[in-house]
């Protein structure tokens, strides 16, 4: 009967024909074996494959390897807690530190900024009713001199009146007196050619200061 048996050389997977019959059990080396054990010579005989060294496995790392990962990590670790972990929260908290520091600035500016337009509108107020005080102030002192203005004319008018009337009076009274001697004179000479005789003077202007009074009334 044959067998085929799979082994690794250093090539590559190599592939033994044996054959077994009954009675009959072969036999192998180390040199059918991938790897020789150390200690071990080529040509010693054993009894089945099984005997030969499996080698490393291709999943499980070396000792050393796992040493030196294990230290590194350890390491890195250390570095990471005492080194770059603090760094990295002092980094942390002095960005938060200037966040806070600048809600506060701006808090502040802003505080500040609305103070500043209370005081303006505040003084905006003020002024303004200044303003309004000063033009009441101004209109009440141009409204009394108006008013003074307007009685010191009226007065000036009445006076002008008076005088005018006065001079009107007088300016009548003496139309009146040279109208009554103009009439006497007429009536006397009437008379005169009338009656042949000159009528005295003081009748006939009494009697024309009575017509004219007469006529003057109605």
């Amino acid at each position: 009967m044959l067998t085929v048996v799979m082994t690794n050389g250093s090539t590559g997977p190599e592939v033994l024909l044996s054959a077994e019959g009954e009675g009959h059990s072969s036999t192998y080396t180390f040199a059918d074996c991938a790897i020789i054990p150390a200690g071990r010579e080529a040509s010693e005989e054993i009894e089945s494959l099984e005997e030969c060294d499996p080698g490393p496995s291709p999943i499980m790392p070396e000792a050393n390897e796992l040493y030196w990962g294990a230290g590194a990590f350890v390491v890195l670790a250390i570095l990471m807690r005492v080194i770059l972990y603090p760094r990295v929260r002092r980094g942390m908290d002095a960005r938060y530190q200037s966040i806070r520091d600048a809600y506060a600035e701006a808090d502040s500016t802003k505080a500040g900024a609305q103070s500043e337009v209370a005081a303006y509108e505040s003084a905006l107020a003020g002024l303004k009713a200044e303003a309004t005080a000063r033009i009441d102030a101004a209109r009440a002192t141009l409204e009394g001199e108006r008013s003074a203005s307007l009685a010191d004319a009226n007065a000036r008018i009445a006076a002008r009146r008076e005088q005018a009337a006065a001079a009107a009076a007088q300016a009548q009274a003496a139309a009146r007196g040279d109208v009554g001697a103009a009439v006497a004179a007429v009536a006397s000479r009437t008379v005169e050619v009338a009656i042949g005789r000159t009528p005295d003077a003081a009748v006939v202007a009494s009697a024309v200061e009575s017509a004219m009074s007469v006529g003057v009334s109605s």
